[in-house]
């Protein structure tokens, strides 16, 4: 695995970072990827219905997540299944919503503790 650094990576590497955080950054493609990673291998209305995504959005979202590598595009028949290309990024979304779930339980204890005083 390699590792990161700021202060010793090229301007190309935090451009490639930053693209791939901006991947990441639509509530919609996030919701893709929970739904390929409950239910697998999915077709594009599958992945609709769960999603309630409309048939233009959702193929612009598929879209993008395959280019980033993040999903397979696989045509079977008539066709076209997504599955999850890089089981990696589950990690990284545990990682950051621990972080922001403890952030939120912060929050909340430190106005609990002003409504007390106040």
């Amino acid at each position: 695995m390699v590792k990161f650094s700021v202060t010793t990576s090229s301007p190309e590497l935090l451009n490639s970072v930053a693209e791939y955080f901006k991947v990441l950054s639509e509530v919609s493609r996030l919701a893709i990827l929970d739904t390929l990673r409950r239910s697998g291998q999915m077709n594009v209305k599958e992945i609709g219905e769960v999603t309630g995504l409309g048939q233009a959005n959702l193929s612009k979202h598929l879209k993008v997540l395959t280019h980033a590598g993040l999903l397979r595009r696989q045509p079977i028949g008539v066709s076209v299944y997504y599955e999850i290309a890089d089981p990696v990024i589950f990690d990284l979304c545990e990682l950051v919503c621990g972080q922001v779930k403890e952030r939120i339980v912060q929050q909340a204890q430190y106005f609990e503790e002003l409504a007390v005083k106040g």
